[in-house]
C-alpha cells in the first residue's frame, strides 16, 4: 500500500515535470501542484488507454498511458495557469 502511494508520487512527479518541459513558456506553479497535476494526468492517461482496450501484456514500461498522461497533465497545467493567472497575491483581479 505505502509502496503504491510512493510509486504514484514518483510517477506523478515525472509526468508533471515532462508536461512542464513540453509546455512553452514559464509556468508559475509549485512542485506540489506539479506532482498533483502529474498524478491526476497519469490517472487520466491510464483510464483513457484502458477504456480503449490497451493492455500492457508484455510487461515493461507502459509508454502509451505515460504519453497520454503527459498530454492530460499539459492540459491540466494550462487550465490551472489560466484559472490561477487571473488573480494576484491579494486576490484582486488583474
Amino acid at each position: 500500500m505505502i509502496g503504491s502511494i510512493v510509486l504514484a508520487i514518483i510517477v506523478g512527479a515525472l509526468i508533471g515535470l515532462v508536461a512542464r518541459l513540453v509546455m512553452p513558456g514559464k509556468q508559475d506553479i509549485g512542485m506540489v501542484m506539479t506532482i498533483a497535476l502529474g498524478a491526476l494526468g497519469g490517472l487520466i492517461g491510464s483510464w483513457v488507454t484502458g477504456y480503449f482496450g490497451y493492455h500492457n501484456a508484455n510487461g515493461g514500461i507502459a509508454w502509451l498511458p505515460f504519453l497520454v498522461g503527459v498530454g492530460a497533465a499539459v492540459v491540466l497545467i494550462a487550465i490551472w495557469e489560466a484559472v490561477r493567472g487571473r488573480r494576484t497575491r491579494q486576490g484582486v483581479l488583474r
